[in-house]
C-alpha cells in the first residue's frame, strides 16, 4: 500500500509541476500543447464548481484536500 502511495503521490507531483509550463505555452504561444487547452478546461471546471452552489464548494474542498499535503 505504501507502495501505491508513494507511486500516486509522485505522478501527482509531476503533473503539479506540468501544469503552469503548460498554461504559460498556451499563454505565450496562443495555441495548445499537446492537443489539450489548458486554460479554457482550468475556467470550464472553475464555472463547474461555481454553478453547482453550496455542492459544488463542497466537491471543490473534496478535490482540494487531495493536494494539501499533511
Amino acid at each position: 500500500m505504501n507502495y501505491l502511495t508513494g507511486f500516486f503521490g509522485g505522478l501527482v507531483g509531476i503533473l503539479m509541476a506540468i501544469l503552469p509550463v503548460t498554461i504559460l505555452w498556451t499563454v505565450l504561444t496562443g495555441g495548445s500543447m499537446f492537443g489539450m487547452d489548458v486554460i479554457a478546461n482550468l475556467v470550464d471546471l472553475v464555472n463547474a464548481f461555481g454553478q453547482g452552489g453550496f455542492t459544488g464548494l463542497i466537491v471543490l474542498l473534496v478535490v482540494m484536500s487531495f493536494f494539501i499535503k499533511k
